[in-house]
């Protein structure tokens, strides 16, 4: 058995609200293999977005440990921590997070500066994913002057300028109309079919599920079933 890319023991994250202990996640396991494509799946309240930021190393544990490839994330500081999600996860979100006075192009640039990117390459990087996801006509065009469609691939491209081997996605059709949704859902098979990357997939809609091979439902801040399918796309 492959090595887990990500695992989770024995997880928990409370919050403290005045005297009380509010526990969003529940003493969660669960490992996620290299190459694999997974949703995340549960209805609003239950922890599946607090799970996505442990994943994806935007948020620390109360309790248990977070490893990446084998390696205790636990000790990691502040700029290590940023360090390994610059390097190893891009993320995706459902409101897309454009910054709206930068072009397309520019937009999936930025990543790459805090990598140190000489700008040359940056931006034949950029041009190229950008043409990747059939956006090489709009490349000099602002995210307001763009569909909400479109929007999400600038963010699909954006969040593979380093070459990540996990992407993230919060919800990613949850602001799209289902054909959209679809072309969406259809370039992130893609990149796992062709590029081998390992998706997670957080969202409340069953039609998102057909597209992964491992379906993990969270409910109370608790996994409640984990099974695996064959993809049906």
């Amino acid at each position: 058995m492959a090595e887990s890319l990500i695992k989770l023991e024995n997880v928990w994250k409370t919050y403290k609200l005045g005297e009380t202990d509010l526990s969003v996640l529940k003493g969660v396991n669960l490992e996620i293999a290299p190459s694999s494509f997974v949703t995340i799946m549960g209805p609003s309240g239950s922890g599946k977005s607090t799970l996505m930021y442990l994943l994806g190393l935007l948020d620390t544990p109360s309790k248990g440990k977070v490893y990446l490839q084998g390696q205790d994330t636990s000790n990691f500081s502040e700029d290590r921590l940023a360090g390994v999600r610059g390097e190893k996860i891009g993320f995706i979100f459902q409101q897309f997070n454009l910054l709206q006075n930068l072009t397309a192009l520019e937009n999936v640039m930025l990543p790459m500066i805090f990598q140190g990117v000489p700008e040359e390459k940056r931006k034949e990087r950029a041009k190229e994913l950008l043409i990747s996801v059939n956006l090489g006509q709009r490349i000099n065009h602002r995210p307001s002057e763009m569909s909400g469609g479109e929007q999400q691939r600038i963010a699909i491209a954006r969040s593979l300028v380093n070459d990540p081997e996990i992407l993230i996605a919060d919800e990613p059709t949850g602001n799209l109309d289902s054909t959209t949704g679809k072309t969406v859902m259809e370039i992130l098979t893609k990149l796992h079919k062709e590029q081998k990357k390992t998706i997670v997939v957080v969202t409340h809609d069953p039609n998102i599920a057909h597209y992964s091979q491992n379906v993990i439902h969270i409910q109370d801040g608790q996994i409640v079933a984990n099974h695996f399918q064959n993809q049906n796309v």
